[in-house]
């Protein structure tokens, strides 16, 4: 696989928001059920439960009756959700996946070349499902109930010259990619496109950029140990963040973001720029609360600097950021180190009012939602003694956590 970094000038001749969950779930379903030829889905990893298990099912049907299905899942990503099953669905959906291959479907988990990349969690964390329709679904969710009945999570649907660029970057986050399959669509959104030309409707494609960056693919031996070498999407973001004039909006499952990152929110904050974040509470994850405890470690720096910061009890997932609500960028990364330097992640971006509009409106829907909680000096001197103790010892941690 060839070093993997870039930013794409894209279009798209359609892109419908999918922040209610059931709509995005029906979107998935209609997609695999629809699909008559190839069928392209990665994911970070799939859980046994209704919807793990559903899609899989579906996505069996499909290759049954004739569809080529390509599923691309994380090796670690799978490794970690292991955590979250019961040996016996552990065991349910290493059947369903055997299934899935021996009706003749490439069922395929993304490991990094290096051992030590492995060995610390380094991976690819892109969500993307395409069809031969020429819809493309991108965005934050996994194949697990807690993406469609616990999170909050956003993908976006799109149609035109951005889908076969969505499929060709499958092949940087470890799939394999058939050129038959993008040559139908790229024939499809010329035809497409020329369709659009003869009709005169008057509706304008919109404008994106696609952000791509698999660090794995630019480490030597030591992997992420040690490295300092450049990551597109985050200098993207942080050249961005020190723009900002007036707002910063932010989603991330746990906010515990890379060292220029934090620093660029800082220094605007303290200038003046408004900047809201929201992210998970601890009790959104179960298993474990030391996501949190590294995301809290910066708590007093960032209220020091002016950062409004909320946390949500039922989960925080979609990566959605918005600066003064002119610029919106949404997709799998989020504002943490393993983003930076283990992670495979991907963002599209645009400037145009039918991608900002939605990303203003869920950001005016979370600030008024009673799941979200403002964090507070108040609240923080308030917890209990020995969290605030493991928050100071294990935070000094926080990016391997």
């Amino acid at each position: 696989m060839a070093p993997t970094q870039s930013a794409t000038t894209t279009s798209a001749t359609a892109l419908l928001p999918l922040w209610n969950r059931a709509a995005e779930w029906t979107r998935r379903l209609s997609m695999v059920r629809e699909a008559r030829s190839f069928l392209y889905l990665s994911t970070y990893y799939i859980e046994h439960d209704s919807y793990g298990a559903g899609l899989l099912s579906e996505l069996t049907v499909a290759q049954r009756r004739g569809v080529a299905v390509n599923l691309l899942v994380d090796g670690f990503g799978q490794r970690l959700g292991g955590m979250l099953m019961s040996l016996e669905q552990q065991s349910a959906l290493a059947v369903m996946l055997e299934d899935l291959r021996r009706a003749g479907a490439v069922v395929a988990t993304y490991r990094p070349r290096g051992y030590v990349q492995r060995w610390v969690g380094g991976g690819q964390h892109v969500k993307i499902q395409v069809s031969d329709a020429g819809e493309a679904i991108f965005g934050s969710s996994n194949l697990t109930r807690s993406s469609f009945e616990g999170w909050n999570e956003y993908s976006v649907a799109v149609r035109g010259p951005v889908v076969p660029i969505l499929l060709r970057s499958y092949r940087d986050i470890g799939g394999v990619v058939e050129e038959r399959h993008l040559r139908a669509l790229d024939d499809l959104v010329t035809g497409d496109s020329q369709a659009e030309v003869e009709s005169h409707d008057g509706v304008e494609a919109i404008p994106l950029e696609y952000w791509l960056c698999n660090p794995n693919a630019h480490q030597g031996m030591t992997g992420p140990l040690g490295w300092r070498g450049l990551n597109d999407v985050t200098d993207r973001l942080v050249e961005k963040i020190g723009s900002a004039r007036r707002s910063i909006r932010i989603t991330s499952f746990y906010f515990k973001p890379f060292a220029s990152l934090l620093e660029a929110l800082v220094d605007v904050s303290r200038r003046g720029v408004r900047v809201e974040v929201y992210h998970s509470h601890r009790d959104a994850l179960p298993a474990t609360d030391l996501a949190w405890i590294a995301a809290a470690a910066n708590y007093e720096r960032l209220l020091e600097a002016g950062v409004h910061l909320h946390e949500n009890r039922r989960g925080e997932h979609s990566k959605i950021v918005l600066i003064d609500d002119e610029w919106a960028a949404f997709g799998s990364y989020n504002f943490e180190h393993a983003a930076h330097d283990r992670l495979a992640e991907a963002m599209l971006v645009s400037t145009d009012a039918r991608a900002t509009a939605p990303a203003a409106a869920i950001f005016a829907e979370l600030r008024q939602h009673p799941d979200n909680v403002m964090v507070t000096t108040r609240i923080l001197h308030n917890l209990p003694v020995w969290l605030n103790v493991r928050r100071r010892l294990l935070g000094r941690f926080r990016r391997w956590m």
